[in-house]
């Protein structure tokens, strides 16, 4: 007589203990892989199990949201007296506290404000564009490329600024005249047939905007000198920007921006801010989420998990079944606990990157230029100038003047707020002469310096980047739960700084948890029997 998979898991708990069985259901397959889409829990499958959760940021939020629904008793400890983690949005009257320097009051006007964080959403963002639905966030465009944005770099284009629709076109048309001309010496012979270059030709002539002489002078789709108007008020085009020069320009790799398919030409935002998305999740978790809880220990008890937290001066603890823990490891290595050895060195090994943002408000004299939404590219330590793609028309806006990441990022924090506030002043005026002077009410964070954060995101490998392929031992390790601990956050997914990031490492972490669980209660029969 055969062996049933459950009969075999009854079995194998009863000698092998849970981990065994856990081990046992991700062999056999019985664990569900991540998708775009919730886990599928039942109701029923958490009841009589506590999950206490460590940190309020969206990957918390989510787990929080799909395990009360799923059955399990929830607590959900935050440090901050916000929800949200990176997912922060100030307005006029928030304070903005960073180690080392003094507290900064925000003074925008109403409908004014600055997404410190994450500020847009692709639309292949399936995991949070799902949430956002489910919990009733409206949506709105976000312009994340404008053709009317500019490019500027030092030295380059006699210190002018380029136009994004002519560093494309004319990049295109000059790119297009040397590939044609190549083709007409025969220096593709060996890559390309007769009947290739007939047909390449025409469309290298169209992609250009080339002359029929197949040299390229200049296309409408770079601008107007002069726009075409009423009567004989007839167009004129933009002389084309010469090779040399476009090429002498380091900001003209964003003219292929748009390309990188995090980085679509139209993408979307919360209508009222980045926000709106951590109060949907809050008016749908029922569950106790308690604030300013700053977790100072976090250990084993029995089968589960103790944690302790400081509220108001008060020293309070937590016990639960299994311990869901969200917290950026740049502040859990400095938390008591006892993680296996492995993991506790894996957490205290990772560096935290750096990243910059800087925000004013502002009259909106970028739309006298055709400018609504997108960003202007300036290079440097302020990196971009980025457009608000909300109130339109409005009188004033927020102008994002800096959001600089990476190597350059880290010496950037450390100059004096009042030096980085300089710079990104004149970057605008670099780009928008003599407006410079109409930036008011400056806010600076610098992520680094942020309590609860101290960063944006992991230094995976020594690269700052949003995303990338991290497949290191340390990863895989944090990827794994350690006994009644379970780490999850957008800095343990494929996309450290993006919201997405931490919707699935969520899912993956619930769908563990799941797993142990049902592996626990098919040990129980058997246990309890022997």
């Amino acid at each position: 007589m055969g062996v049933s998979r459950r009969l075999f898991l009854h079995r194998l708990g009863a000698v092998g203990g849970l981990g065994a069985a856990y081990g046992a259901m991700t062999a056999l397959g019985l664990n569900a892989a991540v998708a775009a889409t919730p886990p599928s829990l039942s109701p029923q499958l958490g009841k009589g199990r506590k999950v206490v959760i460590l940190g309020a940021g969206i990957a918390g939020l989510v787990c929080a949201y799909e395990l009360e629904r799923a059955g399990f008793e929830v607590t959900v400890l935050e440090g901050r007296n916000r929800l949200g983690g990176r997912n922060w949005t100030l307005r006029g009257g928030d304070k903005v506290e960073m180690v080392g320097e003094a507290d900064q009051t925000v003074a925008f006007e109403k409908d004014v404000y600055l997404n410190a964080g994450p500020a847009r959403i692709p639309s292949h963002h399936e995991g949070l564009l799902g949430y956002c639905r489910r919990l009733g966030v409206p949506l709105e465009v976000e312009i994340n490329v404008s053709r009317s944005a500019l490019i500027w770099g030092e030295g380059a284009h006699g210190g002018k600024p380029i136009q994004m629709r002519q560093g494309i076109n004319d990049t295109r048309g000059h790119v297009s005249e040397l590939l044609a001309k190549a083709i007409n010496k025969g220096a593709l012979d060996g890559e390309l047939t007769l009947e290739d270059k007939e047909k390449l030709l025409p469309f290298l002539r169209a992609y250009g905007d080339l002359s029929e002489d197949m040299s390229f002078q200049g296309t409408e789709r770079s601008g107007f000198a002069q726009a075409p108007g009423a009567a004989d008020q007839f167009s004129q085009r933009r002389p084309p920007v010469p090779l040399r020069d476009l090429l002498a320009n380091p900001q003209i790799r964003a003219t292929v921006f748009e390309d990188n398919i995090n980085m679509q030409a139209t993408m979307f935002q919360p209508t009222g801010g980045m926000d709106q998305i951590v109060a949907g999740f809050e008016r749908a978790i029922t569950s106790p989420v308690i604030r300013n809880a700053r977790v100072t220990a976090i250990a084993r008890a029995g089968e589960g998990v103790q944690v302790a937290y400081e509220q108001g001066g008060a020293r309070r603890t937590v016990r639960a079944d299994h311990a869901i823990i969200t917290i950026p490891l740049a502040i859990l290595t400095g938390i008591e606990n006892d993680f296996s050895p492995a993991v506790k060195t894996a957490v205290g090994s990772v560096p935290n990157a750096f990243s910059n943002k800087i925000g004013f408000e502002s009259p909106r004299f970028w739309e006298k230029s055709q400018i609504y939404g997108g960003i202007s590219w300036v290079g440097g330590d302020t990196s971009l100038i980025w457009y608000p793609s909300n109130g339109l028309h409005t009188e004033r806006g927020m102008l994002l003047a800096c959001y600089g990441s990476g190597p350059r990022a880290e010496g950037f924090a450390a100059l004096p707020l009042e030096a980085q506030i300089a710079a990104a002043r004149a970057a605008v005026g670099r780009v928008h002469p003599g407006h410079e002077g109409e930036l008011t009410k400056p806010v600076v964070v610098n992520w680094s310096k942020i309590p609860f954060s101290h960063g944006p995101w992991p230094n995976w490998q020594g690269d700052s980047a949003q995303e990338g392929h991290m497949d290191m031992p340390v990863y895989r390790l944090l990827n794994q739960p350690d006994g009644p601990f379970h780490f999850t956050g957008a800095h343990l997914s494929q996309m450290p700084g993006w919201q997405e990031g931490a919707v699935l490492s969520a899912h993956r972490t619930i769908q563990a948890l799941a797993a142990q669980v049902r592996a626990a209660a098919l040990a129980q029969p058997r246990a309890a029997a022997s």
